[in-house]
């Protein structure tokens, strides 16, 4: 045990004269302590709702997605996309065709995205588990094409679960000029009928926007015979889904683009991460805040022991050691506040986890989940740590090295 770490020891339990410091340093220490355990109950909070949000994409989005690199569509033959669905490690492929069109039930219509799949669609994702009705999931019969909507595209349209009549899908011809005299030619139009069914993925992209058909639809609709908007994948069990997704983009170039669950709901995540940012920056100024009330407690005694600092210097210690001794004991106070704060936070997360203390709403139902959802990550937790150190470091080292400077002067 070097010197200047021993006397800060004796220094940070020993008692004061002055009894105010003891206090003082206590209230520094919890002071942090309630910083730490915001920031790992924040961030855990953040990464909860990520994890929700994670949950509920992989009942309908495929583990990974080839897509072209420019443009819209790619040729279904194209011999890259062959030689991906010959992979040992693919176990499902299907091509998809995906483009925006126009929706109307009789004296409703939204905007929608058609989505055209293979008869294997729901080999390829959970489809299945996220169906309401008494039908069943079929998306074509004969020369019949039928169409699986989103919850809340059906409370808009007002077809319920079953609708009886047609439903019809307008969608902008890719060839010629708009005649406004006549601008019904310039669409396209075809029918779909309810299988009995809808999903429910919990997201309003989906839910709100989406409608499931026969990929032969959705090309009659589109005027796309012969191309595909993706060539979605689902690899077999066991297989890593990084390192099978880099092993595809090896294979396709620059051409194409293969992009897992996370990037093809990019623009949900990043928001999500950028809110989590913003909320970390701010707690740590809370917590530089929170570490300035040590200096306050190291100032004090550091005057309390002027006269103990002429003794150590009598003994042979020199200025860098007495120094060292106060700043030591500030990393001190610091630390044993990230240990308490991490810990207190930890146990209010498994407290929520366990007990869902802090609800939503107080109907059940009304929300996706009863209790605000809570995940802790270990990097997380690293990384609060981490920030706690250097702060706390950093806030004590130019004052307590000037005030310690002054005082070994005098």
């Amino acid at each position: 045990m070097s010197f200047p770490f021993y006397i800060a020891c004796r220094y940070l339990f020993s008692k004061k004269s002055t009894h105010a410091i003891n206090i003082i340093s206590a209230i520094s220490a919890i002071g942090v302590a309630v910083a730490t355990m915001a920031m790992v109950v924040v961030l855990s909070g953040f990464n909860g709702f990520s994890d929700l949000v994670a949950s509920f994409f992989t009942a309908f989005d495929p583990q990974l997605k080839v897509v072209p690199a420019t443009g819209k569509t790619a040729p279904s033959d194209d011999p890259l996309l062959t030689k991906v669905r010959q992979l040992k490690d693919v176990e499902v492929a299907m091509e998809c065709v995906e483009d925006q069109a126009m929706a109307v039930y009789r004296d409703k219509q939204a905007m929608v995205t058609v989505k055209g799949v293979e008869d294997c669609f729901d080999s390829l994702t959970n489809i299945r588990s996220i169906l309401y009705g008494d039908g069943d999931y079929t998306l074509h019969a004969a020369n019949l094409q039928y169409g699986i909507i989103g919850i809340r595209l059906a409370q808009d349209l007002g077809t319920g679960a079953r609708w009886s009549d047609y439903m019809r899908i307008y969608a902008p011809q890719r060839e010629g000029q708009l005649d406004m005299g006549n601008p019904e030619a310039g669409f396209t139009a075809d029918s779909l009928l309810s299988p009995g069914v809808i999903f429910q993925v919990k997201q309003g992209k989906y839910d709100k926007g989406y409608i499931v058909t026969s990929i032969a639809f959705a090309r009659n609709l589109f005027n796309r015979q012969g191309e595909l908007s993706a060539l979605e994948l689902r690899m077999k069990p066991g297989v890593d889904i990084g390192r099978a997704q880099k092993a595809i983009q090896a294979i396709v170039g620059d051409r194409y683009k293969v992009i897992d669950r996370y990037e093809q709901q990019a623009d949900t995540f990043q928001i999500m991460q950028i809110e989590k940012l913003f909320a970390y920056v701010f707690l740590t100024f809370i917590l530089l805040v929170a570490c300035f009330n040590i200096v306050g407690s190291l100032s004090m005694l550091i005057i309390d022991k002027k006269d103990d600092v002429q003794t150590l210097r009598n003994l042979g210690a020199t200025n860098r050691q007495i120094q060292q001794i106060f700043l030591l004991e500030g990393r001190m106070i610091s630390l044993a506040g990230a240990f308490i704060g991490i810990l207190l936070g930890l146990l209010l997360c498994w407290l929520q986890q366990t007990f869902g203390l802090v609800r939503l709403g107080d109907s059940s139902g009304s929300f996706v989940v009863d209790a605000y959802p809570i995940s802790v990550h270990p990097w997380d937790i690293v990384l609060i740590f981490l920030t706690v150190i250097i702060v706390g470091w950093l806030a004590v080292w130019y004052p307590v090295r000037s005030i310690s400077r002054r005082i070994t002067n005098d």
